[in-house]
């Protein structure tokens, strides 16, 4: 079967999933890749077959139009694609997929225990278990509206998964910071609330002799004191540098 090309031209973090050396169907030209395909096509699977995604996918430009994924693609069209930016909000119109509306929530992956504490710790309902399968993740996504965080690309390329965030670093404090970046999650910490890192329920103020009799002798000696800290600081007027701080 005669092959066909389109030209592609992926903007800011989307060029990070991108490895021309292993894709036989990509050749790079300037700041475009040349995409070899065969067949009926839809932009979605062209744009995953090259390791892309669609959930980090949040608008696609056909020769300066924008298309959902569903456009099948014509020998010779050239496509801007583009990553979620916060900073800028979209006409419904031309969405692929609806932003997640209010306070994040998340679901994650069996590889990022540790993320899930520290996300829990400043008061972001997350959910884990090293027991979920992929498709327990994806119902769970969206019977309780909630974003998926991964390390697996498949599990992220699945069709039904609606909002999504794939982790780039194998670094637990850089994936946080990764989360914090992306959902802007400084809009939504109040400094005062937590919960537990453990079963991710919501923490709650006791007086001290109210839990006395509870204690262990030892216990009763130890005064620790745990304050997280958030903060967001401004880059040049565009980027939210992030910091979590753990004092003890």
């Amino acid at each position: 079967m005669l092959k066909k090309t389109i030209r592609l031209r992926f903007y800011a973090a989307l060029n990070d999933f991108i490895d021309v050396d292993r894709k036989k169907n990509l050749r790079a030209v300037g700041r475009e890749y040349l995409h070899y395909y065969q067949g009926r096509q839809t932009i979605k699977d062209r744009i995953e077959s090259i390791g892309i995604p669609h959930p980090e996918v949040s608008l696609i430009l056909k020769n300066s139009q924008a298309v959902d994924f569903s456009y099948l693609v014509k020998a010779g069209d050239r496509f801007s694609i583009y990553p979620y930016f916060y900073e800028f909000k979209l006409d419904d119109k031309i969405k692929l997929i609806n932003e997640y509306q209010g306070k994040p929530a998340f679901i994650l992956d069996v590889h990022l225990g540790k993320l899930a504490r520290y996300l829990r710790r400043f008061n972001f309902d997350t959910v884990y278990s090293n027991k979920y399968d992929d498709q327990e993740i994806v119902d769970r996504s969206l019977q309780e509206k909630r974003i998926i965080i991964s390390r697996d690309l498949g599990l992220l390329m699945r069709k039904r998964v609606k909002w999504a965030k794939f982790i780039k670093s194998d670094d637990p404090k850089k994936q946080f910071k990764e989360i914090l970046e992306r959902f802007d999650l400084a809009a939504y910490y109040n400094g005062k609330e937590s919960r537990c890192p453990d079963c991710n329920k919501l923490l709650q103020k006791i007086e001290k002799h109210k839990i006395l009799n509870r204690l262990e002798k030892k216990q009763k000696n130890i005064i620790m004191i745990l304050k997280f800290v958030l903060r967001a600081e401004k880059f040049t007027g565009k980027v939210l540098i992030l910091r979590a701080q753990k004092i003890y």
